[in-house]
């Protein structure tokens, strides 16, 4: 059993959403063969608690707008540090740049696999490498 197809349209919606407001190492995996709650997880990372709720908001915004998707859950909004947002279909995760690196959800999922996201998903990423690299040259 694979990730449904309304399961792939959520994902690349959120990831889309998550890189609009710079979220950090964006990644999806499709974890049907070993849930049966949900069919992919996305994952990603902001470097404070209100980057973190920037992102939450406009993947929420985004869903809503694109596919008429509403979360039957939201925890973690309090703290800010890690929320998760449940779609049935899909489960995000947006993490504190430090809980992303302490709770290693990749990790645990590894045996999973990745869901392909468009390039434009991890652009911001990539050109803010290349800037750092030139930097220290």
């Amino acid at each position: 059993m694979t990730a449904s197809d309304r399961a792939a349209q959520l994902v690349r919606i959120a990831a889309e959403a998550a890189s609009d407001k710079l979220a950090d190492d964006i990644l999806a995996y499709d974890v049907s063969e070993q849930l049966v709650i949900t069919d992919a997880f996305v994952l990603c990372s902001a470097p404070n608690d209100r980057q973190v709720r920037a992102i939450v908001d406009e993947i929420e915004k985004r869903l809503r707008e694109e596919a008429e998707a509403k979360p039957v859950r939201r925890e973690g909004e309090r703290e800010g540090r890690w929320i998760l947002l449940d779609y049935v279909d899909v489960i995000v995760h947006v993490q504190h740049e430090e809980d992303r690196l302490f709770y290693a959800l990749e990790r645990l999922w590894k045996d999973c696999p990745v869901i392909e996201l468009p390039d434009s998903v991890n652009a911001h990423a990539a050109q803010r490498a290349r800037r750092v690299g030139s930097a220290s040259e």
